[in-house]
């Protein structure tokens, strides 16, 4: 009802400071003394409110730990409350950097979209594509906050070609991991969606997992796997017994 926005969400944060336009808390120190207990000897700067469904549901979605979840959720209204927004590019950006730094602070791992996307770039400059001159990188993320890089390889045999997200997983999963949470995938000239192999390989580990793409210009676009494939044919689906025949 204060939002006029009849939805639930994940977390509300309530002010006690009423910050100037573009101002924080450790730029107003006269406001925050003005909310000083003398009894608690700390300044009160307003509420945090969290959904524990929705944070449940996120961290399902997003394949991580739900403390991870939880973690981010305060870290984000505490900032709210300190006077941080994200209505524009730039508030945005300062404030995902300001999580990052709480959430890294505070032993909880977290890898923001902007580094996966800046390693896919990295890893698209390693590409071998004589033939189709057409550069993909991939950065995949591991459940507990690792990342993997590939490109694509071409071979005259063309058949053989492997993909960037092909490269990145095959690289990930010969180093024991199996738990992925999102890829960023980055190309020169147009959008690189994963080709139906590079999403049928991914959706044996991870069927609900982000993908990021960018190219020319920075653009960035953001869909998940299960939109990508759905109806997936993977270990969930019960293939597994049925190929045993149980």
């Amino acid at each position: 009802k204060l939002r006029n926005i009849d939805s639930a969400t994940d977390v509300l944060s309530f002010p006690s400071v009423q910050y100037p336009a573009a101002y924080t808390a450790s730029a107003t120190p006269d406001l925050i003394k003005e909310e000083w207990d003398i009894d608690e000897n700390a300044a009160f700067l307003g509420d945090v409110v969290i959904s524990f469904d929705h944070a449940k549901d996120q961290s399902e979605s997003f394949n991580h730990s739900l403390e991870r979840e939880l973690c981010y959720l305060l870290a984000h209204g505490l900032l709210h409350i300190m006077g941080y927004d994200h209505m524009t590019k730039g508030e945005k950006n300062k404030m995902r950097e300001m999580e990052e730094k709480i959430l890294t602070d505070a032993g909880i791992v977290s890898v923001s979209d902007e580094t996966l996307l800046a390693k896919a770039k990295q890893a698209m400059q390693n590409a071998y594509v004589p033939y189709s001159k057409y550069k993909v990188g991939a950065c995949l993320l591991t459940a507990d906050g690792k990342t993997y890089t590939g490109c694509n390889i071409e071979n005259a045999s063309y058949g053989l070609t492997n993909c960037a997200e092909r490269t990145a997983v095959f690289k990930a999963v010969s180093d024991g991991e199996k738990q992925f949470v999102a890829i960023a995938i980055a190309a020169e000239e147009n959008a690189p969606w994963p080709c139906g192999a590079c999403r049928q390989v991914l959706s044996e580990f991870a069927e609900d997992m982000r993908v990021l793409v960018t190219w020319k210009e920075d653009q960035v676009k953001e869909t998940t796997l299960k939109e990508l494939l759905p109806y997936t044919f993977s270990p969930s689906t019960g293939v597994l017994d049925f190929l045993a025949g149980n």
